[in-house]
């Protein structure tokens, strides 16, 4: 079950491939997670001593949260991955210029999980191109309605 969609991601970036990551989370993080409170619009994902974080994403505290405690909205976040997956992505990241950035976060099992990809930027007039198309989609799809009645 989705959470946040980041739909920005697929308007500025080609997305070739996608991984599932866990995130470090604070109690209170989870409880404004379910009511959700968070938005992954100005995230992205950086590397750091050989491990992966979430920069930016901002998660709202509740007001019913805690009261000994000061969240932090958008702190970074660490995400959790297999060793594999994490070389693989600092290589493709350091060395064929690939970004990373979250695409969702989501429910597996009860348990916050990031859909992260491995992304290349889009030019200005690749997007103007997407538009184009997606345009064109909705324009056919909009006549095979009014076709059938």
């Amino acid at each position: 079950m989705s959470i946040a969609d980041n739909k920005k991601a697929f308007h500025d970036y080609f997305v070739e491939e996608q991984f599932e990551a866990g995130i470090v989370l604070q109690g209170w993080e989870v409880k404004s997670i379910r009511a959700g409170r968070v938005q992954l619009k100005e995230a992205y994902v950086i590397t750091k001593g050989g491990e992966i974080f979430l920069f930016g994403a901002h998660i709202g505290a509740l007001p019913t949260a805690s009261t000994h405690i000061h969240p932090d909205s958008v702190r970074t976040r660490k995400l959790l991955l297999h060793a594999e997956q994490i070389k693989k992505l600092i290589n493709k990241v350091e060395r064929s210029g690939y970004t990373m950035v979250p695409l969702n976060m989501h429910y597996l099992n009860g348990r916050v999980k990031c859909q992260i990809g491995l992304a290349k930027g889009k030019k200005q007039h690749d997007k103007r191109e997407t538009e184009k198309e997606r345009d064109s989609q909705r324009e056919v799809q909009k006549a095979m309605k009014q076709h059938r009645r």
